[in-house]
């Protein structure tokens, strides 16, 4: 089986526009937690929330095309943009036919579904806009990204609530590695404001009311965000050969499922992924110096997370640097893995780890090794990105540096 190399990064969200933008935000510790303002937020027990800033779609379309796209699906194109042109591929017609587009998203065109229902049941009117279906399904993200560059290969989006990104690109990832697909284009996109989604949110009393605090004693829940992101795969000896820049490869993936709650975790299902993770990728625990958390911030998630890593890993001492970047983007759902694989991507190129921000208080229920308040440097040979779901789904990617 082929080594997959990844050459190329994009990524859309509350810290940027762009990767290095974001990139620069999470070593900062900048929040982009900030008020919501989207929707109305009066009567809510939250007001905020990981938008993406200033976002104006005429910007990056004319012609009204943007009108066609939900905002989940324009995220997930304008970081599709950025990762092909980083990655320095010619996409000819060629290459086109064996290149595979795999997004995932959670909750897909909620905005345009949202807006429609209003119409119907709000303001008691007929119609809604004629673009309703195309704009709200959630494989409209893959479906333009493949129009976008004539992408004739596999395109599909895969949706397992919080773990969608990582679902998707770990199957990418086995796409590229059997030679199914020469070139992947793979990640997720989420935009989740609106304010049905939102009262949803409000109902089940996990959202918090204020910053997101991950692993602190004092967290008090999430932070929903939004944004897309996007990695580039190849063959790490194509990618060698035509003298691309190689910020890592993927080594393993692995998934499974609780089989124990809609919502409340387990921790044999996480520890399960992680070692399939690390088995598919030939890996050692002790090989593991990072990992980019799920850490949600809710008070039964960190918990339990904390307890399967230790179960992968043993002792604080001895375990990965562990960080979780949501404390900055937010909870982006279905994008959040793939936010959280370009900043552990990032972590295993440069060196850097980014911290944990708004932690005030440990927590005895998760003793890990955290990068806390302050990014870390650390020369790391692989590191794991964890994404767990409602539902008990798990899925977990495992990164190592490139070698020639």
């Amino acid at each position: 089986m082929r080594r997959v190399a990844i050459t190329g990064l994009g990524a859309i969200c509350a810290l940027g526009a762009e990767v290095q933008s974001f990139w620069h935000a999470l070593l900062s510790g900048v929040s982009g937690i900030r008020p919501i303002q989207a929707v109305d937020m009066a009567g809510f027990r939250f007001r905020s929330g990981a938008e993406v800033a200033n976002y104006d779609a005429a910007q990056y379309w004319d012609g009204g095309r943007a009108d066609q796209l939900d905002r989940f699906a324009q995220f997930a194109v304008i970081a599709a943009r950025e990762a092909l042109r980083d990655s320095g591929i010619n996409m000819t017609p060629q290459l086109a036919a064996r290149t595979a587009v795999v997004m995932g998203s959670s909750v897909g065109g909620q905005s345009s579904q949202d807006a429609g229902f209003q119409e119907v049941y709000l303001r008691g009117r007929p119609r809604v806009h004629p673009l309703t279906i195309p704009r709200a399904m959630a494989n409209a993200g893959s479906s333009h990204i493949s129009m976008e560059f004539g992408i004739t290969g596999p395109a599909l989006t895969t949706s397992t609530a919080c773990s969608s990104a990582n679902h998707a690109i770990g199957l990418a990832f086995w796409m590229v590695r059997s030679g199914v697909a020469e070139i992947a284009l793979a990640g997720g996109s989420e935009a989740p404001f609106s304010y049905g989604l939102l009262r949803a949110w409000e109902a089940m009393r996990v959202v918090s009311p204020d910053v997101c605090r991950p692993f602190s004693r004092d967290r008090a829940g999430l932070v929903l965000g939004e944004g897309g992101a996007i990695l580039v795969l190849e063959p790490a000896e194509r990618a060698a050969a035509r003298g691309a820049r190689i910020y890592g490869e993927i080594a393993g993936f692995g998934m499974s499922a609780d089989a124990h709650h809609i919502t409340q975790p387990s921790s044999a299902g996480p520890a399960a992924a992680m070692l399939q993770a690390l088995a598919d990728g030939g890996l050692k625990p002790a090989a593991v110096g990072h990992i980019n958390a799920h850490g949600t911030g809710t008070v039964a998630n960190d918990a339990i997370e904390s307890r399967a890593i230790r179960e992968v890993f043993g002792a604080e001492s001895d375990a990965p640097l562990v960080n979780s970047t949501k404390s900055m983007h937010g909870h982006a759902l279905g994008a959040a893995g793939a936010l959280e694989a370009v900043a552990a991507v990032l972590a295993l190129h440069t060196g850097i780890i980014p911290p944990t921000i708004n932690f005030r208080q440990a927590d005895p229920e998760c003793s890990i090794n955290l990068v806390a308040n302050q990014a870390q440097a650390a020369a790391i040979a692989a590191c794991l990105s964890n994404s767990f779901a409602f539902g008990g789904l798990n899925a977990v990617l495992a990164f190592r540096r490139h070698t020639s």
